[in-house]
């Protein structure tokens, strides 16, 4: 046990951390600042490849509440993924990429149309800046916010989608069952090269986005998922939403709007690891409401999920 302050604490008064076997600095999952995978906190672009940002909010939902909490969950749960080297990628992804986590989107409660436009701004300010927007819902219509900043820059995206359900109910309203719907009409989406995977719920279909159901997906191989998420996606710039219902509710129980029937994590895993062909410049995963679910599994899926798409952009990036 140290016995004095030097000790204990470095020569600025900064507290240090243990050092393991080999010499390097560990935290324990259980202790230390919550941010996303231990990294650093800041509001500074500069150099940056990806900014992490969290937007709890979840006062759109048609089913249960409280993804406002999906944040927090994700960030303590990916303290458990924080040591280092990725299997089976075999290397640690923040040795080739500087990311931040750069904290919540900031709104007063009862103020929603005011926290889409925050949260626009501060995505515009990290594309702006040459980063990804890697964003932590919160209830899906947060996604809305990150297509309107990434498309201010890139123009009309590709949209690839994890879902049990479209959210392309026609409304002059903005919420998580109708944010596709009015990306389509402000044209931050191309849909003739977007894309829809695991949908088992209905909507209209009268829109060119192409749709994977479930039986579709029952019928076909992982790589012909694949292969047709690459051919409609093509050349271009995409984005990545994955909705955490996507997955079958016994992996991921802790969602508002659950649904039988769904994915198996390695469906998305798979596609994640094989994903360098698409020239994707953001990802969001929403919808995750911990208080479902104490166990926590599905903060730790969602976490993993965003893990492996930085790795796959790492992976890019090369050694």
């Amino acid at each position: 046990m140290p016995n004095n302050k030097s000790q204990l604490f470095g020569n600025e008064g900064v507290f240090q951390t243990a050092s393991g076997p080999d010499g390097t600095h560990v935290e324990m999952p259980y202790s230390g600042i919550r941010t996303f995978m231990r990294r650093r906190p800041s509001m500074d672009f500069a150099d940056v490849d990806m900014a992490v940002l969290g937007i709890p909010f979840d006062l759109t939902t048609s089913g249960r509440s409280g993804s406002r909490y999906g944040p927090s969950a994700l960030r303590e749960a990916s303290t458990q993924l924080a040591w280092g080297e990725v299997w089976p990628w075999g290397f640690d992804p923040f040795d080739r990429l500087s990311v931040v986590d750069c904290g919540d989107v900031p709104f007063r409660r009862g103020q929603g149309a005011q926290m889409y436009e925050v949260a626009t701004e501060l995505a515009s300010q990290v594309v702006a800046a040459g980063a990804q927007t890697i964003m932590m819902g919160g209830d899906h219509s947060a996604t809305y916010a990150m297509l309107k900043a990434n498309a201010e820059k890139y123009g009309p995206l590709a949209l690839v989608q994890f879902d049990a359900h479209r959210d392309t109910q026609k409304s002059e309203y903005l919420d998580h069952g109708t944010f596709v719907y009015h990306a389509i009409q402000e044209g931050l989406i191309d849909p003739n090269r977007s894309i829809q995977i695991g949908i088992r719920t209905f909507y209209d279909d009268k829109d060119d986005i192409t749709v994977l159901y479930r039986n579709w997906l029952h019928d076909h191989t992982a790589d012909e998922m694949q292969a047709r998420i690459e051919e409609v996606v093509g050349r271009g710039p995409a984005y990545l939403t994955i909705d955490i219902d996507s997955l079958d509710p016994a992996y991921a129980p802790g969602t508002g709007t659950p649904v039988v029937d769904g994915l198996a994590p390695n469906d998305i895993i798979r596609f994640l690891r094989r994903s360098g062909g698409i020239d994707f410049v953001g990802m969001d995963l929403v919808e995750v409401a911990p208080a479902y679910d104490p166990a926590g599994v599905t903060a730790l899926m969602g976490a993993s999920l965003m893990l492996e798409y930085i790795c796959a952009v790492a992976a890019k990036r090369g050694g």
